[in-house]
């Protein structure tokens, strides 16, 4: 199936600045990536020397880079990410070669994008306008989410469910959540709870927090353990990456966690996101960082405008089953943002009850 680029795009990338390095792919490059502006080098270290003559006017938006055989490119992009200069820089790397150690030792780098062949050159033009721009857009995270929310108001009778339901919960079961604290500090070393930054409405960031389930280096080992074990990263397969993760049989699960996990008790804490407005208790699962930015065209974005929530669609229909793929569980998100009303809401809250108990081993 032909990839359709969108209109934004296709007109996009003219401003854009590439400093490119590598001979095998040369030429798909230049076809493919005609619309940005690129300066060519023919190796790794004629790169080096002319990144090493640019000035803060002149550095380029984007490094691109094809994995020599010497492993050259992972020394520069160390040095790269040293250089006050520089280190703002996008990387992102190629290679003729579909090997996962390549990709682990990117990864572990934390470039921001790695790709293999046979790989769709219109999935690469997107994801670098997307990673340009959203560059752009990042430090400005507030101010945009203002302007997107004046798109999404949150209906009156929602929020009076989330806040009668997250208050009633806290109080009733502030027991519990003392016996769990105390369980999680007995189990292993490490704080009770664990906080990330999460993604919900109108690419809102906010803190996310769940009672601790893993070990302390839990995040550390993410990005090898999605190349290996993610349930979505089967799906197409070459050079798309997926969107989502979600570990099989996660290792980093302490014993007391998968119990935690299994009975949905590590989610209670969100009950304080819910109260304080930054969730819904019905709504799209707000997404670790990573995971909103592969979120790149227009078909998917639609899941960014409506609420976040606690539970949702997805979990009541095929929660943790392998079956489920990551095209279903995008339409999923894309037709409650478009579809959500007091009536879903209450259906969903319905069917959590069920759900929360089902065991899954993801």
């Amino acid at each position: 199936m032909n990839h359709q680029t969108s209109d934004w795009n296709e007109n996009s990338g003219s401003h854009i600045k590439i400093a490119y390095a590598g001979l095998a792919l040369k030429d798909l490059i230049l076809t493919g990536l005609s619309n940005f502006n690129i300066h060519l080098n023919d190796s790794i270290a004629e790169l080096d020397r002319y990144l090493g003559e640019q000035s803060i006017l002149t550095v380029p938006d984007i490094i691109l880079m094809e994995v020599d055989a010497h492993g050259k490119c992972f020394a520069l992009v160390e040095e790269i990410k040293k250089s006050f200069l520089l280190n703002g820089s996008i990387i992102v790397l190629l290679s003729v070669q579909n090997d996962n150690t390549l990709k682990k030792k990117a990864m572990q780098l934390k470039v921001h994008d790695f790709y293999s062949l046979p790989f769709s050159i219109d999935d690469l033009r997107e994801r670098l306008n997307f990673l340009v721009t959203f560059k752009l857009i990042k430090p400005r995270l507030l101010e945009l989410s203002k302007e997107v929310d004046t798109t999404y108001k949150m209906p009156f009778g929602k929020r009076i469910i989330d806040l009668t339901i997250s208050g009633s919960m806290l109080f009733f079961l502030s027991p519990l959540y003392l016996l769990i604290a105390i369980a999680i500090k007995l189990d292993s070393k490490g704080p009770v709870l664990y906080k990330s930054k999460r993604v919900g409405t109108g690419y809102k960031v906010f803190d996310f927090y769940k009672f601790r389930s893993m070990r302390t280096d839990a995040d550390q080992l993410l990005a090898q353990l999605s190349t290996e074990n993610n349930q979505y990263a089967t799906e197409g397969g070459g050079g798309n990456k997926a969107a989502f993760v979600k570990i099989k049989n996660d290792p980093r699960i302490t014993k007391l966690g998968n119990f935690l996990r299994n009975s949905s008790l590590d989610e209670l804490p969100q009950l304080f996101n819910i109260l304080v407005g930054d969730m819904s208790v019905v709504g799209n699962r707000p997404l670790p960082v990573y995971e909103a930015e592969m979120l790149t065209s227009n078909e998917w974005s639609m899941r960014f405008l409506g609420p976040a929530g606690l539970t949702g669609l997805w979990q009541i229909s095929k929660r943790g089953k392998e079956d489920m793929s990551e095209r279903e569980r995008k339409k999923l998100d894309n037709f409650y943002a478009q579809k959500y009303s007091i009536w879903l809401d209450l259906r969903i809250i319905v069917g959590t009850v069920p759900a929360l108990f089902q065991k899954e081993k993801v």
